[in-house]
């Protein structure tokens, strides 16, 4: 049996926006998320500061890997991986741009954006909101103060539909 590699997300939730927010000026844009396509994989390197290897999370079948762009823009915010299970949707992996971390990022608000569009998806297609993932141990108290999320036992960590509709409110106010 195929041993399956399980990421344990490491992604801070630097604030819930209405948005996502210009860290200098403190104004707010409007977002779009839509799928990845196999042309805008090549500039989503480790050499260019990406961690993860997003270029085998795309060629997954099982897996939809979502960017997040400022709306009339083609720059790349942030990414998102997930896959549709039973009954919910469930996150492999979540990253901000290089450009939106660290204490010089140029936006608040990407990982709390990506995760309220998981749980709408989780919505559409059936999941009743429920979104889940396995979170760094170190992370747990932040996701449950962070974005509301139980910790179910180990690493799991669960949104429950309650919360999904508070961050979609949030975020997708459409």
């Amino acid at each position: 049996m195929k041993k399956v590699k399980v990421n344990h997300l490491d992604f801070v939730i630097d604030k819930l926006t209405n948005s996502i927010e210009n860290v200098k000026t403190g104004d707010s844009f409007k977002t779009d998320v839509s799928l990845l396509t196999r042309d805008e994989i090549k500039g989503i390197t480790k050499k260019s500061g990406w961690l993860f290897d997003w270029k085998s999370e795309l060629k997954a079948p099982e897996k939809e890997v979502y960017k997040l762009t400022i709306s009339g823009s083609t720059n790349i915010q942030g990414l998102i991986s997930i896959t549709f299970r039973d009954d919910h949707v469930y996150m492999h992996l979540i990253e901000s741009a290089p450009f939106n971390k660290g204490k010089d990022k140029a936006y608040l608000g990407v990982p709390g954006n990506l995760v309220a569009f998981a749980c709408r998806v989780s919505y559409q297609r059936g999941g009743g909101g429920y979104l889940s993932f396995n979170s760094k141990t170190q992370l747990i108290e932040h996701y449950i103060k962070s974005l509301g999320a139980v910790h179910f036992g180990g690493t799991l960590m669960v949104i429950t539909p309650e919360t999904s509709l508070r961050l979609i409110d949030k975020y997708f106010n459409d």
